[in-house]
């Protein structure tokens, strides 16, 4: 995702009067701010999977499990990720369920907890672990809250385009010309 792109799009002044906006451009603003939510969505995904393959290790530890092997790692991957409670809140379906993968960019959640260091979980200290699990509920969070800020965005230009259609300001046949 092209920060720049995402720091215009969440700069206080990039929706504006939607009155004064054309429709053609609500909806070109409209669509910007979806296919950006779809991004950021993916991200957020991420961060709680691996959150999820953290907080399985922690349990494991917290019960005295025994230390798995690499199989069964794989093995319960599917139960582990599965196992998340869905959170409090309005939940939104994406209009896509992925971004292009020329738009996912995992080198900052990489950064905090990348492939290798959920492959030796078992190795990383408890301290260690908890620092894991700070580091990426934190950038989770950095992410719901830019996600957050495009339902806004998006929210309002919908808003101004229903009202245009209800207000008859806008019809459904300019639509089909």
């Amino acid at each position: 995702m092209d920060s720049a792109q995402l720091e215009r799009v969440l700069a206080d002044d990039y929706v504006g009067d939607v009155t004064a906006l054309a429709m053609d451009d609500l909806r070109a603003k409209r669509a910007e701010c979806q296919a950006m939510e779809v991004g950021l969505s993916y991200q957020r995904r991420m961060a709680q999977g691996r959150l999820d393959i953290v907080a399985a290790e922690q349990r494991r530890r917290a019960e005295g499990g025994p230390q798995p092997d690499h199989d069964d790692l794989i093995r319960n991957l599917a139960s582990t990720l599965a196992d998340r409670q869905r959170p409090p809140g309005n939940g939104r379906l994406p209009q896509l369920m992925a971004p292009e993968a020329t738009d996912v960019d995992t080198d900052e959640l990489d950064g905090i907890a990348g492939p290798g260091t959920l492959a030796r979980l078992v190795d990383v200290g408890d301290a260690d672990l908890a620092s894991l699990v700070e580091g990426v509920s934190a950038y989770e969070h950095e992410v719901s809250g830019r996600r957050r800020s495009l339902h806004e965005r998006i929210d309002a230009l919908q808003a101004e385009i229903t009202r245009r259609y209800r207000t008859g300001e806008a019809s459904v046949e300019t639509l089909l010309q």
